[in-house]
């Protein structure tokens, strides 16, 4: 009972959850958002502008006012994602307060479940559990019928906050305290509990109790499951999870070899990955984009650059096209490696593609061409990048302001 004991003695956030006065017209959000927009904005563009200024705002009185301007609600992807930066610029700042401020204010319309449930993870996000455990503690005081989606956003949040112990109780206490029966997701969140904090053999009773339950695991499933024995270093037991799949007819397909490979690359075994890999394509199975982007990304922290090379071009000779985060990592490594000249030649394709690095990433890759008395080419992708992205034109002019002339 120590989970219900903290619940109640926490104070309650029915006082946080009243409705703000704050309502904002469409000419002032626009003048906050856009102040060189002649016209008011939509709600999409609201929207994109927010998460767009965001990702960089540090102010925590310009964040609120910028959430409060684009009226954001949880209901909508692009919101959640504008939420999500917003909760984590203030919480690194340690300005908690003002996450309070912030969750509570665009929360206040708690009319459903889903709304409470992304309450509970941004509080986690800020690294605030026990604002998440009051809220789902609170739920009858807004009139919300409490289900197993509310369970299992309590248990990402433990996950987010890394609270494991945390997780385990809310596990064992929640469905019986509130009559919540687990699902899929339930049992699959404590297997990557179990396998975060070091216990992945523990997630054998998980599965033991899903399937007394008549709840069938999946490829996911067990797929935490062998991304936790691999770090753990276990390899017979992910041996064991590979034979438990196939007994109960579970395909074994590229998902499953993209944990596997991804989970070696990590442990810096990325030759194990690609023998892998060639095992996918001697069977006939089709690797995609997060095979070869996984197994670039291996091969380039161990240094093999060469091998990186080699992937990335088989990958595309087969006929699988890099993602945008492929094409992002390998350049990264390529500058970090020191070599430029091919870090350019793949960052034109990505970007004749419109998928721009990011800035420091670019940064690197302007200075190291310099060096390479590569100005004018240097130059070049910074006339590119500052065309395709005003907001960063002047950061852009001191990097060019300093190289050779």
């Amino acid at each position: 009972m120590a989970l219900l004991s903290r619940i109640r003695s926490s104070a309650s956030l029915l006082r946080h959850l009243t409705p703000s006065p704050q309502i904002r017209s469409l000419s002032s959000a626009s003048s906050i958002l856009s102040p060189d927009s002649k016209t008011p904005l939509t709600s999409k563009q609201k929207s994109k502008t927010a998460l767009s200024l965001l990702k960089s705002e540090k102010d925590p009185a310009r964040i609120l006012e910028i959430c409060r301007a684009a009226s954001l609600t949880p209901d909508c992807h692009i919101d959640r994602l504008a939420f999500s930066a917003a909760v984590n610029n203030l919480s690194e700042q340690k300005h908690f307060s003002d996450v309070t401020n912030l969750v509570d204010e665009f929360i206040e319309n708690l009319k459903t479940e889903r709304f409470a449930a992304h309450a509970i993870v941004l509080y986690a996000q800020a690294n605030m559990l026990d604002h998440s455990l009051r809220i789902f503690s609170d739920l009858e005081k807004f009139e919300i019928q409490r289900t197993v989606k509310s369970l299992n956003a309590l248990l990402f949040a433990c996950l987010v906050a890394k609270d494991y112990k945390e997780a385990k109780r809310v596990y064992i206490e929640i469905p019986k305290m509130y009559k919540i029966e687990p699902d899929l997701e339930t049992y699959d969140r404590m297997i990557k509990v179990f396998c975060e904090s070091g216990s992945a053999s523990s997630s054998y009773s998980i599965v033991a109790e899903m399937e007394r339950k008549g709840i069938k695991p999946t490829s996911s499933t067990f797929g935490l499951m062998i991304a936790g024995f691999y770090t753990e270093d276990k390899k017979e037991d992910v041996g064991k999870v590979l034979s438990m799949m196939k007994e109960r007819g579970v395909s074994v397909g590229v998902s499953t070899h993209n944990i596997r490979i991804q989970s070696l690359c990590k442990r810096k075994r990325s030759a194990e990955a690609k023998a892998l890999l060639d095992g996918m394509l001697s069977s006939g199975m089709k690797p995609n984009a997060v095979t070869y982007g996984h197994l670039i990304h291996g091969f380039c922290n161990e240094g093999d650059f060469d091998e990186a090379k080699k992937l990335f071009k088989g990958m595309v000779n087969r006929g699988c096209k890099p993602d945008s985060e492929c094409y992002f990592t390998f350049i990264y490594y390529l500058c970090k490696g020191g070599d430029f000249e091919t870090a350019l030649s793949v960052c034109k394709e990505s970007m004749e593609k419109n998928w721009v690095p990011s800035f420091g990433i670019m940064k690197s890759l302007v200075n190291g061409l310099a060096k390479d008395s590569k100005v004018e080419e240097a130059k070049e992708l910074i006339a590119q990048v500052k065309e395709k992205f005003t907001r960063n034109v002047e950061l852009w002019n001191e990097v060019e302001a300093a190289l050779p002339q």
